[in-house]
C-alpha cells in the first residue's frame, strides 16, 4: 500500500468516524449532564488505549512527556467539554460545520506559532472561513428558538485548541509513535476526569436502573471506542506520513457525514446555513494550497 494511499484511507476513514461523533454525543446527552459525559468518554477511551498500547510508553523523553501533557489538553481535554456543552443548545450538523474552521486556525498557528510562510490564497481562505463561521453563527442567533445560540462560540473555541494541538503534534511529536502519543494524551487528563466525574452529581448507586442513563453510557462508550481512540491514533498516523494541513482536511467530508445523521434525526439546516457552510469549506479550500517553510 503506497504512502498516498494510506493517506485517502486514513483521511475517508476519519472522515466518516469523526461525522458521526456529533450526533452520538447528541445522544449521550439524553441521559447524562456534558460534565458527565465528557468524563466518560475520556475515562472509556483511556481503559481501551491501555488495553492495546501499555508498552508504547517506553523512550519517550521527559521533554516530550511535555508536549504530550500539552497536546492531551489542547487536542482532547478542553474540546471534549466544549463539544458536550455545546451540543446542549446546538444542533450536532451546525457544530460539525463550525468545526471546519479547525484548519484555518492550523493555518494562522502554524505561522505564529513555527514560522511556516501564509501565502495571499491562504490568508484568503481564513477571511473567507471566518465570513462563513460569522454567518453561520449569526443564523444561529437570529434563528434559533430552541435553544442558546451563544454556545456556537464554545466550538469555535474548541477549534482554535484543535488548531493548536495539530501544529505541536507535526512540529514536535513527529518521532514518537501515534498510539504512544495518544495513550500518553489520556493519561495525561485521565486524573482531571475522574475528580470531575466525582463532582458531577452522577447517580452511582442507581444508574443501572436508569434506562437512558444506560443507553447514553452505551452511545459514549461507542463514541470513545471508535470517535476517540481508534480515530485518534489513526489521525497521529495519517499526520505522520503528511502535512499537517492535508491530515486536518477530514473537515472537507466530516460535515457531510455530520448533517447527513442530523437530517436522519430530525434535525433542519436552512439554505442560509447551507452557504454559510459553503464559505467556511471554500476558505478551508482555499487555505490548502502548499505552505512553505
Amino acid at each position: 500500500m503506497t504512502i498516498m494511499f494510506r493517506k485517502w484511507v486514513y483521511l475517508i476513514s476519519l472522515s466518516i468516524i469523526w461525522g458521526s461523533s456529533y450526533i452520538l454525543i447528541k445522544k449521550g446527552l439524553i441521559g447524562l449532564t456534558p460534565l458527565q459525559l465528557g468524563s466518560f468518554r475520556i475515562l472509556f477511551t483511556t481503559i481501551i488505549l491501555l488495553c492495546f498500547g501499555a508498552n508504547s510508553l517506553r523512550g519517550i523523553s521527559r521533554k516530550q512527556w511535555n508536549w504530550i501533557l500539552q497536546t492531551g489538553f489542547y487536542g482532547t481535554f478542553f474540546p471534549t467539554f466544549l463539544f458536550s456543552y455545546a451540543e446542549t443548545e446546538v444542533d450536532s450538523s451546525v457544530a460539525a460545520v463550525l468545526n471546519g474552521l479547525t484548519p484555518l486556525f492550523t493555518l494562522v498557528f502554524a505561522y505564529f506559532l513555527f514560522r511556516v510562510k501564509i501565502l495571499r490564497k491562504q490568508l484568503l481562505g481564513v477571511l473567507v472561513g471566518f465570513l462563513g463561521t460569522l454567518l453561520l453563527v449569526a443564523q444561529e442567533f437570529s434563528f434559533n428558538t430552541n435553544g442558546d445560540p451563544k454556545y456556537s462560540l464554545l466550538i469555535v473555541c474548541a477549534s482554535i485548541f484543535y488548531g493548536v494541538n495539530v501544529n505541536i503534534l507535526k512540529n514536535k511529536l513527529s518521532e514518537v509513535s501515534p498510539i504512544a502519543i495518544a495513550l500518553g494524551n489520556f493519561l495525561m487528563i485521565t486524573p482531571p476526569a475522574i475528580l470531575i466525574l466525582l463532582f458531577s452529581d452522577f447517580n452511582w448507586s442507581g444508574f443501572y436502573n436508569e434506562e437512558l442513563v444506560l443507553k447514553s453510557i452505551g452511545y459514549i462508550f461507542i463514541l470513545a471506542l471508535f470517535g476517540t481512540a481508534i480515530a485518534k491514533v489513526m489521525f497521529n498516523q495519517l499526520l505522520a506520513i503528511s502535512s499537517a494541513v492535508f491530515a486536518i482536511s477530514i473537515t472537507y467530508l466530516l460535515p457531510i457525514v455530520a448533517i447527513g445523521w442530523g437530517i436522519f434525526d430530525g434535525e433542519s439546516f436552512s439554505k442560509f446555513q447551507w452557504l454559510a457552510a459553503f464559505l467556511i469549506i471554500s476558505g478551508v479550500y482555499l487555505g490548502q494550497k502548499k505552505t512553505s517553510k
